[in-house]
């Protein structure tokens, strides 16, 4: 008997097709031609729902947050969902769908690095695969997948590592957790780090700064001024920062603003290794949240469902220091 999944479009690469002068633009063309998909309707019993028809970069991580609680209503009635979506910003909206989704069934978001018209179109392909780790019963309880390019990788880890390429999505220093192969379905690992924040809103006043050599504290400053509630900085290496800047990170600490110091490197972990001023010892000491290895992108949302959730900045502070810097 075959598997009923919900297949949901919210736009991108995936939905759009070359018109001439205009350059790539979406189109409504894809709904309609998914209806008659032979190679879906071999998989599963797939209704397809054009939620959305935008490019991902007009995403909001309020318009994620909106999917992710369709999906857990609309999930209720089928066995799985996928997601099409587009490929700038799908990292983001996967990982808050896996911090806030209550459901345990398969959740998929795919995409496509090829517009329609494309030579070597991967959009279909993608989509069928998606699908495919949808209807499977190994997918239960594994929380948001990313299917791309016959690789299935989990929404914590995954990032667009290209700009262009068919394999775009890796998962740095780790790999896939499986492979779409033709025949099956095969997972090689398991994601032993998984965590949930259950909210019924987001507060998005949290902003993210990259350290570069030289920089001054303007940017911490500006955060400071428009009233927001964190600071995420993608520091240096293993956590670091100019000692330029500490007075400005003072000075958001005074105001019960936090800091959070992830790294601008694709992978590791920050660490209170470096004891001078503005190393990652000396931030943390002074009151800074070490990240762990979880990117700027991705604790930037997860302080934006902490805050939504909780209000209060020490509590959040608390969660932050149990979850990353004890891991």
């Amino acid at each position: 008997m075959k598997n009923h999944i919900l297949l949901i479009m919210t736009g991108g690469t995936i939905s759009m097709k070359n018109a001439g002068k205009l350059g790539v633009v979406p189109s409504s063309e894809l709904a309609d031609f998914l209806q008659q998909f032979p190679q879906l309707d071999s998989v599963a019993n797939v209704q397809v729902m054009d939620y959305l028809n935008v490019p991902s970069p007009y995403m909001t991580p309020q318009m994620m947050f909106d999917l992710a609680k369709l999906i857990d209503t609309k999930i209720l009635d089928y066995d799985g969902v996928v997601i099409t979506h587009g490929t700038d910003t799908l990292e983001e909206s996967a990982f808050l769908a896996d911090l806030v989704l209550t459901t345990r069934k398969p959740v998929v978001f795919t995409a496509a690095m090829r517009s329609g018209g494309d030579l070597g179109l991967d959009g279909p392909r993608n989509i069928v695969g998606g699908v495919r780790v949808a209807s499977n019963t190994e997918s239960f309880d594994k929380g948001v997948l990313v299917v791309m390019n016959d690789e299935i990788h989990t929404a914590r880890d995954v990032v667009k590592f290209d700009t262009g390429k068919l394999g775009a999505f890796t998962s740095p220093g780790l790999g896939p957790l499986g492979i779409v192969d033709p025949d099956m379905v095969i997972y090689h690992r398991e994601s032993l780090y998984r965590e949930n924040v259950w909210t019924e809103a987001l507060d998005t006043r949290v902003d993210l700064i990259k350290a570069v050599s030289g920089m001054d504290g303007r940017y911490i400053d500006c955060s400071i001024e428009s009233g927001c509630r964190a600071i995420v900085i993608e520091a240096f290496g293993r956590g670091n920062l100019p000692k330029d800047l500490l007075p400005h990170v003072q000075k958001a600490l005074d105001q019960n603003v936090l800091v959070v110091i992830a790294s601008r490197t694709h992978t590791g972990r920050v660490l209170p290794e470096y004891g001078y001023e503005g190393g990652g010892k000396d931030l943390r000491d002074l009151g800074c949240i070490l990240a762990g290895d979880l990117k700027g992108i991705k604790i930037r949302l997860k302080l934006m469902a902490l805050f939504g959730k909780y209000d209060d900045a020490d509590t959040v502070r608390r969660f932050l220091k149990q979850s990353h810097e004890m891991e």
